[in-house]
């Protein structure tokens, strides 16, 4: 029997990645010292167009749960692809794609002209950054074999 998957799986699948990860991020970076700190690169891709149009941006609270809101939404998209084709393979498309995104998280952001991270302590940051993205790319694939195992009517 042939899986085909729904939107809601992917959904359900994408944001279980994204929780994941958000978790992590929010919970590490208030005890870990050098934490990846991908909330404040996402406050500057948010305010630094804004100001380039000569808008005035968000600031504190608003920008910073902009960022975070931002984050979840593209991390659930992107984690979502974990849910598409056989859920047999999801842990190896969950790892790829969690890897892939560490990797960019890690070292694009000064390419993209966001700066490099607060507090980076190389190569720890990136290190966390990488692992952090592959479990939520982990979380991502229980999720899908999960939803992938149900019965179906």
């Amino acid at each position: 029997m042939t899986h085909s998957t729904s939107a809601v799986e992917a959904i359900t699948t994408g944001l279980a990645g994204a929780a994941a990860l958000t978790l992590l991020h929010e919970s590490a970076r208030h005890v870990i010292p050098h934490a990846p700190r991908v909330d404040v690169i996402g406050m500057r891709g948010i305010r630094r167009p804004i100001v380039s149009m000569g808008r005035t941006p968000p600031r504190g609270r608003d920008l910073y749960w902009m960022s975070l809101l931002g984050e979840v939404v593209s991390n659930a998209a992107f984690y979502s692809l974990v849910a598409l084709g056989n859920p047999k393979h999801s842990v190896q498309r969950g790892a790829a794609l969690g890897l892939a995104a560490g990797l960019g998280a890690a070292f694009l952001p000064p390419v993209m002209g966001l700066g490099n991270q607060p507090h980076r302590k190389a190569p720890y940051t990136q290190l966390m950054t990488i692992a952090w993205y592959t479990a939520g790319g982990l979380a991502a694939a229980a999720m899908a074999r999960a939803l992938g195992r149900r019965t179906r009517w």
